[in-house]
């Protein structure tokens, strides 16, 4: 994992079309060690998450080049890898597995992030007659040692159909329903990297079967 975290320490440095292309062997052989890690993670993560399907690690990692039309950013590329495994890969409204690789910036997590519209309903339909189920999960002692809060990503009032005063409209509010634990450099580089990343899907996969039931009900 060094040559890839000094792979992206470049590319930051250097996020151009020319160096990259310069440097396309590098990035060649960073992605593959990333397929790699992935292929291992979807296989481990199944012993204890059977609903994950065996899957292509290439439909799980996200691409690295960057959809500039809409920003004011206009560098091409990602400056990190990042890979989503839940049934149907990185484009499927199943809550999963996240894992994120940046210099300084890594984190494993998943959930369920900004879902689209109807899939988001179902989850707060479900969660308004099922919260405490929820709670219990999120609030355990020690789920929250590994994800203390969950993305703070909500609405500033109740959201359509669900009166303000019901009992479990704090979590209501939520737009994603997605937790992450930061990695610094040194976990990333230690020998238990992948052992520590496991250990923190494990907690999670109590959360997502959860959120998938609430989907598929």
């Amino acid at each position: 994992m060094d040559k890839v975290l000094d792979f992206l320490r470049e590319l930051a440095a250097n996020n151009n079309r020319e160096w990259f292309q310069k440097n396309k062997k590098w990035y060649d052989e960073s992605r593959n060690k990333i397929l790699f890690l992935t292929e291992v993670l979807i296989s481990e993560i199944r012993k204890f998450d059977p609903t994950v399907p065996v899957l292509n690690p290439t439909d799980c990692l996200f691409r690295i080049f960057r959809d500039v039309r809409f920003s004011q950013d206009k560098s091409p590329y990602k400056t990190n890898f990042g890979c989503y495994i839940a049934r149907g890969g990185k484009k499927a409204n199943f809550a999963g597995y996240y894992l994120h690789i940046e210099p300084e910036s890594s984190f494993a997590g998943g959930g369920i992030y900004m879902p689209d519209h109807e899939t988001l309903k179902m989850l707060r339909e479900y969660m308004a007659e099922n919260g405490e189920e929820f709670l219990s999960i999120i609030r355990n002692k020690e789920f929250q040692q590994i994800y203390p809060e969950m993305y703070d990503d909500k609405l500033k009032t109740a959201p359509k159909g669900f009166s303000p005063e019901h009992e479990f409209i704090d979590i209501l509010k939520y737009k994603s329903f997605a937790f992450t634990h930061k990695m610094d450099d040194r976990e990333v580089l230690s020998e238990n990297f992948v052992q520590g990343i496991l250990q923190y899907y494990r907690h999670l996969s109590s959360v997502n079967r959860f959120l998938n039931h609430a989907i598929q009900k």
